[in-house]
Order: C-alpha cells, then sequence, then structure tokens
C-alpha cells in the first residue's frame, strides 16, 4: 500500500530529525500530518547547504521552495511529497511567518564565520523560532511569544553544539569568532588541526546562553494544545548535561543521550504540561 504523503513525510523525518518526529507523536491524531509536513520541509531547507556543492545552488533550492510556497497559495501544488503534504495539512498557516523561516537559511550560504555570540543568537531564533510559530498554528493553538523565543533558540544553540563534528567535517565553522580568538584560533583552524580542548570555552560559553534561555522558557506554562510545538525544547537540559560531563565533547555527549531517555524526557514533560 502507497503511502500518502504525510506518511512519506513521517518516515524520512523519523531519519532525519528524531527529535521532533517524537515530538509530533504526542500531538492529537488529526494533527500529526500536518506536523510531519512542517517539520520535513524545514528538514528540506535546513539541509539545502549540505546537500549541494555551491552556495549557489543552496540558493537556488531555497527558491524552489518559495515557489512551491507561492504554488499551494495558488492551488497548483508541485508534485513532490512534502510540497503535497503541505498542500493537504499547512496551506492555511501564515507564510509571512513561512517565507521568514526560508529567508533565515540564506545565512547557511554564507563562509563568512559569526561574529561573536549574539550573532549566533540571533541565527538561531531565526532558523528555530518561526518554525515552532507554525507548528503552534498546525496545532490550532497559541503560545506566549516569549516563551516560544525563548524556547526554539535555546534548541537550536545546543543543535549547533551537538553537531559540531558534523559541521566541521563539511568546513563549516559555527562557534563565533570572537570566543575562538580569545584562545588563540581562527576560524579556519578549527577544522585543519585538532584542537578539542581549545574550543572547550567557546562551547561553554554557547552553552551557558542555552541554558539560560531554557529557564526563561520554563517560567512560562503552555498550553495542552500547543505543548507538543514545543516539546523539543524539553530535550535541552537532557543535551546539555551531556554535553557538560563528557567535558563538552559532542561526540561523547552522543554516546550518553539514549532514544529511551530522549522518549522518557518528552513523556514526562508531557505529563507535566511543562518542558
Amino acid at each position: 500500500m502507497t503511502d500518502s504523503p504525510a506518511e512519506h513525510c513521517g518516515r524520512d523525518l523519523q531519519r532525519l530529525d528524531p527529535d521532533r518526529w517524537l515530538s509530533a507523536l504526542f500531538a492529537p491524531d488529526a494533527r500529526r500530518p500536518a506536523l510531519f509536513a512542517l517539520y520535513a520541509f524545514n528538514s528540506e531547507i535546513a539541509r539545502a547547504r549540505e546537500s549541494v556543492s555551491q552556495p549557489m545552488i543552496g540558493q537556488i533550492r531555497l527558491q524552489w521552495w518559495r515557489e512551491a510556497w507561492e504554488g499551494i497559495r495558488a492551488g497548483s501544488p508541485r508534485q513532490h511529497p512534502v510540497v503535497l503534504a503541505l498542500n493537504e495539512h499547512c496551506r492555511d498557516l501564515d507564510m509571512d511567518t513561512v517565507f521568514a523561516l526560508i529567508d533565515a537559511r540564506e545565512r547557511d550560504m554564507e563562509e563568512q564565520p559569526f561574529a561573536n555570540l549574539p550573532a549566533l543568537k540571533a541565527y538561531a531564533e531565526a532558523t528555530s523560532v518561526p518554525l515552532m510559530k507554525l507548528a503552534v498554528q498546525c496545532l490550532g493553538s497559541t503560545a506566549d511569544e516569549a516563551m516560544l523565543r525563548a524556547a526554539g533558540t535555546a534548541y537550536a544553540l545546543t543543535g549547533i553544539l551537538r553537531a559540531m563534528p558534523h559541521l566541521l567535517m563539511r568546513q563549516r565553522v559555527m562557534l563565533p569568532a570572537d570566543l575562538l580568538a580569545a584562545q588563540g584560533l581562527t576560524p579556519e583552524a578549527i577544522y585543519q588541526t585538532e584542537c578539542g580542548p581549545a574550543i572547550r570555552p567557546a562551547m561553554m560559553a554557547v552553552a551557558a546562553e542555552a541554558a539560560e534561555l531554557l529557564q526563561a522558557a520554563r517560567r512560562y506554562r503552555t498550553a495542552r494544545a500547543a505543548l507538543p510545538a514545543v516539546l523539543p525544547a524539553a530535550l535541552v537540559g537532557l543535551y546539555l548535561r551531556a554535553l557538560k560531563h563528557s567535558d563538552y565533547d559532542p561526540l561523547v555527549a552522543e554516546t550518553r543521550v539514549t532514544p529511551l531517555a530522549r522518549q522518557m524526557r518528552l513523556l514526562w514533560a508531557s505529563l507535566r504540561g511543562r518542558i
């Protein structure tokens, strides 16, 4: 039996973005396909840079997605499984927020590293918070803007730390240049030499910012209906503790967080109604 477009999205999402896939499972059955479609779309634009050989081609891919959404709005969706799923389940989402999410990924096509932590934080917010807003819309609910900003940014910053080995293999330096310079490092030195201990202060600074944002997000209560949209942020504390206990070695930290630990943390947050 052939999968529906939303089922196709869910299957790919389980492999590409397991945190959001797990979080979507806590949504009501009727709302889950919309989250699968939305998150699959986000995965597509988040991988626009790494799936091509030249930044310009990545920009073309982002433009393809802008035009795909225009087609959805015009009632003529492109024949792509994610687009078809979006057309069926997400066509009423706020288009300004959708395009803001795509626009934020233009930064991925630039070679210049982030100058400082505020610049990295702004990028994390731009690439994560609109997605949480759209997920809340998919659930037919509302959430506090400040809570979404803190939760989404904390999750994105933590994700950057966790992805550091993968990013460095592709010669992408996401740590702020000023924090690296304080350790006598240039961005190029990060992926050209073995400098794990030297980048720990920069990793710790980003982790501290994520932890502070998580605490800010936890000061707010989330409507039960909106909770699945912010559940990924419930994993931030788990990931940050693993990083700390592994001396900020992302490869070691990943082995400390088992799939079962993720599932139990999300279940506990869902039962409590708080991240």
